[in-house]
């Protein structure tokens, strides 16, 4: 991983924040200032719906209420149009995935308290090799309008039928030699 001077060469928290909130929203951030995430709450509808689609199908995980740094840097990158690895983003995805341990539900010891990892491609490939699928868990509906106007919309802006704020800004080249976190895909 390169020092957070290069991270912070590729990624400006300002502008991250000015594309990814709603006017007037921020990070959320730690007792000592530091940026950490952005809550659902003041996210644009763009951001929402790349979260949801992010935090369904490539980071399984049952909290979807925010967007830590790392991953509002790779919606940073989609939106602004950098290159992503996304090949490398969905096998590093699942290897950190399958090295988790499992974790019990505190109120059902027999019931895992983790996300069901991938379970479109779990069920797709089943379905693609002629095994019977039935699963225990719904799968998420695709994320159409509907999915984005009940879902997705800040709950300030309901009424508002767009939001400029919501246009992507003109493609931007990646640093070629930066290589982080999330900057490892770029």
């Amino acid at each position: 991983m390169p020092p957070p001077s290069l991270i912070a060469t590729i990624f400006d928290e300002e502008a991250i924040a000015q594309l990814l909130c709603t006017l007037g929203q921020d990070f959320a951030r730690t007792a000592t200032g530091r940026r950490v995430q952005i809550m659902r709450t003041s996210m644009t509808t763009l951001t929402q719906t790349w979260m949801t689609l992010l935090l369904s199908n490539v980071f399984p995980s049952d909290h979807n209420s925010n967007l830590p740094l790392p991953k509002c840097q790779l919606v940073y990158a989609i939106l602004t149009r950098m290159s992503v690895h996304v090949a490398q983003v969905i096998a590093d995805a699942i290897y950190l995935f399958a090295g988790m341990p499992a974790t019990r539900h505190p109120l059902d010891p027999d019931k895992s308290n983790r996300a069901l990892g991938f379970p479109a491609l779990i069920t797709g490939l089943f379905q693609s090799f002629g095994i019977p699928v039935t699963p225990s868990k719904v799968i998420r509906p695709p994320i159409t309008r509907a999915f984005i106007e009940k879902y997705c919309t800040p709950r300030q802006a309901q009424d508002d039928a767009h939001q400029a704020a919501d246009a992507p800004p003109p493609p931007r080249q990646a640093d070629p030699a930066g290589s982080l976190g999330m900057e490892r895909y770029l």
